[in-house]
C-alpha cells in the first residue's frame, strides 16, 4: 500500500512539473501533447496493477461509467457558470473506489468534458486539479471495513476541495498566462484575489450537490462493487 501512495503522488507530482515546464519553457507545444502526457501518467498505476492481473475488465467498465456520469454531469449544467457537480462526482467515486481510481476518474472526466466547454491551454491545468480533487477525497475517505463518511462532512470537505485544492491548482494557468516566466508575488495574488467568488461558488455548489445526491451514489456504487466483486478483497469496504 505504501508502494502505492508513493507511486500514485510521484505520478500526481511529475504532471504537475510536466504542465508548468511546458507553459514555461515550451508554450508553442499543443496542448493536446500535453493533456495526452498527463492521461498516460495518470493510467500508469492502474497499468502496473493491470499487468499484475488486479484489474478486471468490471473494474474498469465501472470507471469509465463514472468518468460518463462526471461529464455528463457538468454538460448538464453547461448554463450555469461555475455550478457544475463534476467535483461532487469525482469525490464520490474517490471515497468508493480509493485514490488512485479517484485520481484517474478525475483526470480523464476534465480532459473529456472539455470537449463540450472548450480545449486550450488551461485544460492540463483542469485535468490535474480535478484528479487531485479525486486523490485527496480518496485518502481521507476510503478505508476497509469503515463506514462512509457523514454527510455534513463529506459536503465540507467537498467544499474545501473544490475550494481550495481546485481553485489553486487552476488558477496556475492563469498566472502563467499573464506573467510567464515574470510571475510576481502581487500578480499572484491579484489572479487569485479575482478568482475568489468563481472558486466559492463552485465549492458550494459541489457541497450542495454532495448533500443531495452524495449518499445515493454512494450506495450504488457501493452495491456494484460488492455484487461483482469488483476491487481486490484489501480495498473492499
Amino acid at each position: 500500500m505504501k508502494l502505492k501512495r508513493v507511486l500514485l503522488w510521484l505520478t500526481a507530482g511529475l504532471s504537475l512539473v510536466m504542465i508548468i515546464l511546458w507553459q514555461l519553457l515550451f508554450s508553442e507545444v499543443n496542448y493536446y501533447v500535453t493533456s495526452v502526457a498527463v492521461l498516460l501518467l495518470s493510467m500508469l498505476p492502474l497499468l502496473l496493477r493491470y499487468e499484475r492481473k488486479r484489474s478486471s475488465a468490471r473494474e474498469i467498465a465501472l470507471m469509465a461509467t463514472l468518468i460518463a456520469l462526471a461529464v455528463v454531469s457538468r454538460a448538464a449544467f453547461f448554463l450555469v457558470p461555475q455550478v457544475k457537480p463534476i467535483a461532487a462526482v469525482v469525490i464520490v467515486a474517490a471515497v468508493c473506489l480509493g485514490p488512485q481510481r479517484g485520481y484517474i476518474i478525475g483526470v480523464y472526466a476534465a480532459f473529456i468534458s472539455n470537449f463540450i466547454f472548450g480545449q486550450g491551454m488551461w485544460t492540463p491545468y483542469q485535468m490535474f486539479a480535478l484528479g487531485m480533487v479525486g486523490l485527496v477525497a480518496g485518502l481521507l475517505f476510503h478505508r476497509k471495513n469503515k463506514k462512509r463518511p457523514p454527510h455534513w462532512l463529506l459536503a465540507a470537505v467537498g467544499f474545501v476541495l473544490a475550494f481550495a485544492v481546485y481553485g489553486l491548482f487552476v488558477d496556475i494557468s492563469t498566472v502563467l498566462a499573464a506573467y510567464g516566466n515574470r510571475v510576481t508575488l502581487q500578480g499572484v495574488l491579484s489572479v487569485y484575489a479575482a478568482g475568489v467568488s468563481f472558486s466559492l461558488l463552485f465549492g458550494a455548489s459541489t457541497a450542495v450537490f454532495l448533500l443531495l445526491f452524495g449518499p445515493v451514489l454512494m450506495q450504488k456504487i457501493d452495491r456494484i462493487v460488492r455484487k461483482f466483486s469488483l476491487l481486490p478483497e484489501a480495498e473492499v469496504s
